[in-house]
């Protein structure tokens, strides 16, 4: 079964942790979905504006890409589909609001070294790159009709940043139908903080917080009837 981890991993709360993990037990979160048999991999922003740690908007990722690698080496192996998101904007109207509460974002224009993918991140002519203005990878890109058109039935969501477009495109995909796994070494932010609150978050609420390594384990399980069920810190 896929593992994740324990459940004071994801706690903000210091102290306080045993408390809440409790409470949204009893609530009813955190329980585990049950994966479908074609999945496919979003790697959301790894691009240079999110991945190099000397621009102000980004952070050291060079051991979630390689965790990423992995995966979608895995995802095209099994025929499926493997898709990149890029944040690029031609003028500050295509995202004016969001642009007011975070101008730092404005650099990312077309045509800037910012907004092209890592180089470190393994790409296939057969992947899609999708360009987007605002934090999901399904708001305004068409990605959810595509990946119908697939007949996609799990979302594996890596990238940037943990508590943003990462977290933005995992309510998305479940708001969609989509079970949603998040493998929390395939995921990175600009600080622990934010990174373990969306964590926290994910799981309790829209996806399965889990590893690469037991994402990998349940893709090389495809090939039976039975695909392995991830489990969360809730079934343990």
């Amino acid at each position: 079964m896929l593992k994740v981890g324990p459940p004071d991993q994801y706690s903000f709360t210091g102290t306080h942790a045993a408390e809440t993990d409790k409470m949204y037990a009893e609530a009813g979160f955190g329980r585990g979905f049950d994966p479908g048999h074609r999945p496919a991999v979003i790697v959301v922003d790894f691009s240079v504006g999110f991945t190099d740690p000397t621009v102000p908007t980004g952070a050291e990722l060079g051991g979630q890409i390689g965790a990423t690698n992995r995966i979608t080496r895995a995802v095209r192996a099994l025929g499926l589909p493997v898709v990149h998101t890029t944040i690029a904007y031609d003028n500050d109207r295509q995202a004016a609001t969001w642009l007011r509460k975070a101008p730092g974002l404005a650099a990312l224009t077309t045509g800037s070294p910012l907004v092209a993918l890592d180089p470190r991140l393994e790409r296939d002519p057969g992947d899609t790159v999708l360009v987007k203005h605002h934090a999901s990878a399904f708001f305004g890109t068409g990605l959810a009709p595509q990946l119908i058109a697939s007949g996609v039935d799990t979302v594996i969501v890596c990238g940037a940043t943990t508590s943003g477009c990462v977290r933005a495109t995992a309510v998305d995909a479940v708001s969609y139908g989509f079970p949603v796994l998040v493998p929390r070494d395939c995921v990175g932010d600009r600080a622990a903080a934010p990174h373990h609150a969306a964590l926290f978050d994910l799981q309790a609420k829209y996806a399965d917080v889990t590893t690469a390594a037991d994402i990998l384990h349940y893709l090389d399980s495809l090939g039976s009837t039975n695909p392995i069920r991830p489990h969360n810190s809730r079934d343990h």
